[in-house]
C-alpha cells in the first residue's frame, strides 16, 4: 500500500485553534488508506496493540480505559491512528502529554494532525517513527521498537529540560506563572517583561556571582561559617603529601582528604588512618581541583539539606554502597550487575550514579583496605563496602531537628545563597549536631534536586514549589498586561492606538504589530512584525511593563500565539468573505469559530475580551470570555449594547458625534469625533469603529479618560507633522 505522504507541518509554538499547549500540526495524506479503516486489515489491531499494549490507557472518545482500542476494532483511519501511536511514543520516551486531534479536510485523504509537543525536534522525529509503525503494521512487516524509542529518549535526554528544571516549570505552570526556555539548555524565563525571573537547572537570577564562587573555595566556605559559629570539621589547606600527613597528624586521625573547590563529591576521601592512604588521596584530591584540604573525620552519614529562601524544603540521607558476594561472582561482576540498576546512570534524570572505579578511586581504595580486587571472588554472603557515603537517598526532611535546620540556613545566608544544598555529616539528623559532633562539610550552589523528588526511600518533596514561592510572592504571577488585538480589517491601527495610550499612561510599553516592533515610542524594526518571533522578543524584554499584539489569522493558525493568556482581547471585526483556503478555512464563519476566538479563548478571568457588537460573528464570542466582556458599537440604540448594559456590563458606543463608556446607567463622555484626527471628522466610518476597539481595551487596562482623550486626540498628529515636514523638505 502506499506510505502516509506528510503533507506540511505547522510548529504551533504557543496556545492555537487546538489548544492553550504548544503542539505540532501535520497535514497527511493517506491516498487509498481511506477505503481501509482499521477493522478492515487482517491482524492490524492485533500487531499494534502487541507492540503497544500501553495503548490501552488511551481513553480517546469514549472516555474510559480502552477507548482508542475500542475504535480499533470498531474501525478508524490512520490519521486517527497516527495521533495516538506518537503520543504514546513520546510518553514511553519519557515525554508525557494526552492532547492529540485527527481531523478529516475538505479534500478527500487528507487530514490534520495535531500532537502536543514539548520539543517541536522530538515530536517531529515521533511522528515520523509513528507512521513507520502504523504502515509495518498494516502490511505484516517487522518493526524495531526497542531501537526507536531508544532514539527518541537519547533526543529527550539531550534536547529536553531536566528533571531539576522541568519540576520547576511545572510547580510555575500550576500556579499560571508563564514560562519560556531561553536556551537549548535549563535557561528559563519565568514571567513576563519587567515581571519575569530566571532560573537555570536550580540556581535563580537572585544567586549571585559571589556567593557561588564562595561557595566552589571549600576552605573560604569553612572559614566564614567558622568565624559566623557554624559548627565545621577542623582541617587547613595543604601543598604536598607530607604537609597532608603532618596536617593530618596535627588534627587527628582518622581524616578526611578532598579538593578544596571540586564537586559532585569527585576526589573525596574518608576515614583515612595511614600515611600511605593520606598521601595517595592527596595525589588524586589535587587532579580533580586547585588544591586539597585535610579535615577532621565526621562520623556519621552524610545529609543533604535543601535550603531555599531561608528555609528547609527537603532533606535527604545518603547511604554507604555494598556489593554482596555470592562465591562465584568476581569484584567486577558484582559492580557490574549494581550498574545494570535502572536507576544509576550519568544523565541527570538517572537518580543513582554509576559506580565507575576509574571515576572513584575513593571506591578502589575501599576496595583495597578489604584485601581486594576487581578480580577477587568475595564469598558467598559477604558484604563489601564500596563507598562510605554514596548516593542512594533517603527522605528525612520530617527527622531534621530545628537547631540543625537553623544551622543549614545560616550557612546558606552566610555564603550567601538563595538556593543551597548543605551537606551534614552526622550519625542522628534529629539530634542537635553540637551534642554528636556532627559538622557542615559542604554548601553548594545549583543543587540537584532529583534525589527530593525521586527518593529511593521515603515521600517526594514539592522543591520546584519550594522555589516558585521563593521568586514569586503569594498574589504575584510574574504577568504584565497583555492586550492581544484580532480581526480582518484595522488591526494595526487599533493595535497602535493602544499602545500609545498605554504610553501615555506612564508604562513601557511593547507593540508587535503590521508596521513594525516597537519599544514605547521607538520603532526598533519596520514592516510585518505581528509574527510569534516579534512578540516573543517583546515578552523577553524585561524592561517592559505591558504589551500590544497584533494576530492575524495566518499568524494564529500557523505559528500560535506566543502569550499563554491575555489581560485583554480585543476583535474587531469579520469581514463576510473572509476565507483561507490555504489553511483549509473556507468562509468567513470557520474564521470566526475555528480562529479568531482563539485570541477571546485566552482572556484571563480577571480580564476582558473588548468585541464589536455590530458585528454578530464577533459578538458571538462573547460567550467565549473567562473575563467581562466590554462591547463597541456605532450604534446607541443596539439591542445588545441596551441588554447588555441594563446587566450593568460595560460598552463604548457613538452617540451624536460624541464617543462614550458606559457601565450600567452610568455614562462618561470621552471626547467627540471631531476631536479625533484619525477619523477625519467622523467621515471614515472604519475608523471610528478603531477608535472604540481602542478605547474599550484602555478603559479594560484601567486607564481614566483623561489619558484616554489625550491618546485618542493626539494619535496621528505627530504623522501629518511628519508627512508635512517631508513634503516641505522634497518641494525645497
Amino acid at each position: 500500500m502506499k506510505n502516509i505522504e506528510f503533507l506540511r507541518f505547522l510548529n504551533l509554538k504557543g496556545p492555537n485553534i487546538w489548544t492553550y499547549r504548544s503542539a505540532l500540526e501535520v497535514w497527511i495524506d493517506i491516498g487509498e488508506l481511506e477505503d481501509f479503516p482499521s477493522n478492515t486489515i487482517p491482524g492490524f489491531v492485533d500487531r499494534l496493540t502487541t507492540w503497544l499494549p500501553t495503548l490501552i490507557e488511551h481513553r480517546c472518545s469514549y472516555e474510559e480505559r480502552g477507548g482508542f482500542v475500542r475504535r480499533l476494532h470498531e474501525g478508524t483511519w490512520p490519521g486517527h491512528i497516527l495521533e495516538h501511536v506518537t503520543l504514546e511514543l513520546q510518553n514511553l520516551a519519557g515525554l508525557p502529554g494526552g492532547f492529540g486531534k485527527a481531523r478529516e479536510t475538505n479534500v478527500r485523504g487528507v487530514y490534520k494532525v495535531v500532537v502536543r509537543a514539548r520539543h517541536e525536534t522530538v515530536t517531529r522525529a515521533a511522528l515520523f517513527a509513528a507512521r513507520d509503525l502504523v504502515m509495518a503494521a498494516i502490511e505484516d512487516r517487522p518493526y524495531d521498537l526497542d531501537g526507536t524509542l531508544r532514539k527518541l529518549r537519547r533526543m529527550v535526554d539531550r534536547l529536553c529540560l531536566g528533571p531539576s528544571t522541568a519540576c520547576i516549570v511545572d510547580a510555575a505552570d500550576e500556579r499560571r506563572i508563564p514560562t519560556i526556555r531561553l536556551s537549548e539548555g535549563n535557561l528559563v524565563q519565568l514571567g513576563h517583561g519587567c515581571k519575569s525571573r530566571r532560573i537555570w537547572t536550580a540556581e535563580s537570577d537572585q544567586t549571585g556571582a559571589i556567593a557561588e564562587g564562595i561557595s566552589r573555595d571549600k576552605d573560604l566556605t569553612k572559614s566564614l561559617l567558622e568565624t559566623c559559629g557554624v559548627p565545621v570539621p577542623e582541617g587547613r589547606l595543604v601543598d604536598s603529601p607530607a604537609d597532608a600527613w603532618d596536617a593530618a597528624q596535627d588534627i587527628g586521625l582518622p581524616v578526611v582528604v578532598k579538593p578544596c573547590d571540586a564537586n559532585h563529591g569527585r576526589g573525596v576521601f574518608i576515614d583515612l588512618n595511614t600515611q600511605e592512604e593520606i598521601e595517595t588521596a592527596y595525589k588524586v584530591a589535587l587532579e580533580e581541583g586547585s588544591g586539597v584540604l585535610v579535615e577532621r573525620f565526621v562520623p556519621g552519614l552524610e545529609h543533604r539539606l535543601l535550603i531555599v529562601g531561608g528555609k528547609l524544603a527537603a532533606a535527604a540521607r545518603g547511604e554507604p554502597i555494598f556489593i554482596v558476594g555470592d562465591g562465584k561472582s568476581t569484584v567486577q561482576d558484582l559492580l557490574d550487575e549494581l550498574n545494570r540498576d535502572p536507576r544509576r546512570g550519568l544523565l541527570e534524570e538517572h537518580l543513582l550514579d554509576p559506580v565507575l572505579l576509574d571515576r572513584e578511586p575513593a571506591a578502589v581504595l575501599e576496595l583495597q583496605r578489604q584485601n581486594l580486587t576487581t578480580e577477587s571472588v568475595p564469598a558467598a554472603g559477604r558484604r563489601i563496602l564500596l563507598l562510605r557515603n554514596g548516593n542512594v537517598s533517603s527522605d528525612i526532611t520530617d527527622l531534621v531537628h530545628p537547631s540543625v535546620a537553623a544551622a543549614a540556613s545560616l550557612a546558606a545566608r552566610i555564603v550567601g545563597l538563595d538556593i543551597a544544598g548543605v551537606d551534614i555529616v552526622a550519625e542522628d539528623i534529629s539530634r542537635p549536631l553540637q551534642y554528636q559532633g556532627g559538622a557542615i562539610v559542604e554548601v553548594n550552589a545549583g543543587p540537584g534536586l532529583l534525589m527530593h523528588l525521586k527518593p529511593s526511600d521515603g515521600k517526594p518533596r514539592p522543591v520546584g514549589e519550594a522555589i516558585i514561592d521563593n521568586l514569586f510572592g503569594p498574589e504575584e504571577n510574574g504577568r504584565i498586561p497583555i492586550v492581544g488585538v484580532t480581526g480582518t480589517h484595522g488591526k494595526t491601527t487599533i493595535s497602535r492606538l493602544i499602545a500609545r495610550i498605554v504610553h501615555l499612561s506612564g508604562k513601557h510599553v511593547g507593540l508587535a504589530c503590521g508596521e513594525g516592533l516597537y519599544f514605547g515610542e521607538r520603532q526598533i524594526e519596520r514592516g510585518n512584525r505581528a509574527t510569534w518571533d516579534a512578540a516573543h522578543r517583546v515578552l523577553l524584554n524585561r524592561a517592559v511593563e505591558a504589551a500590544v499584539f497584533e494576530n492575524g489569522s495566518a499568524a494564529i493558525l500557523a505559528e500560535g500565539l506566543a502569550y499563554d493568556r491575555c489581560l485583554v482581547g480585543v476583535v474587531a471585526n469579520i469581514d463576510p468573505t473572509d476565507s483561507l483556503p490555504e489553511f483549509y478555512i473556507e468562509n468567513a464563519e470557520q474564521i470566526a469559530t475555528k480562529v479568531k476566538r482563539t485570541q477571546v479563548d485566552l482572556v484571563l478571568p480577571e480580564g476582558a475580551a473588548v468585541l464589536n457588537a455590530d458585528d454578530p460573528l464577533v459578538a458571538d464570542m462573547a460567550q467565549l470570555c473567562d473575563g467581562e466582556v466590554i462591547f463597541f458599537s456605532t450604534d446607541p440604540a443596539s439591542e445588545l449594547l441596551t441588554s447588555h448594559l441594563k446587566e450593568g456590563g460595560r460598552a463604548v458606543f457613538l452617540r451624536d458625534g460624541d464617543l462614550i463608556q458606559a457601565e450600567g446607567e452610568r455614562q462618561c463622555k470621552v471626547s467627540s469625533v471631531d476631536a479625533i484626527p484619525l477619523t477625519e471628522n467622523g467621515a471614515v466610518a472604519y475608523q471610528v469603529e478603531n477608535v472604540l476597539a481602542a478605547v474599550g481595551a484602555a478603559w479594560a487596562l484601567g486607564i481614566g479618560p483623561e489619558v484616554i482623550r489625550a491618546g485618542i486626540e493626539l494619535f496621528g498628529t505627530e504623522r501629518a507633522e511628519e508627512q508635512g515636514l517631508k513634503f516641505k523638505s522634497q518641494a525645497a
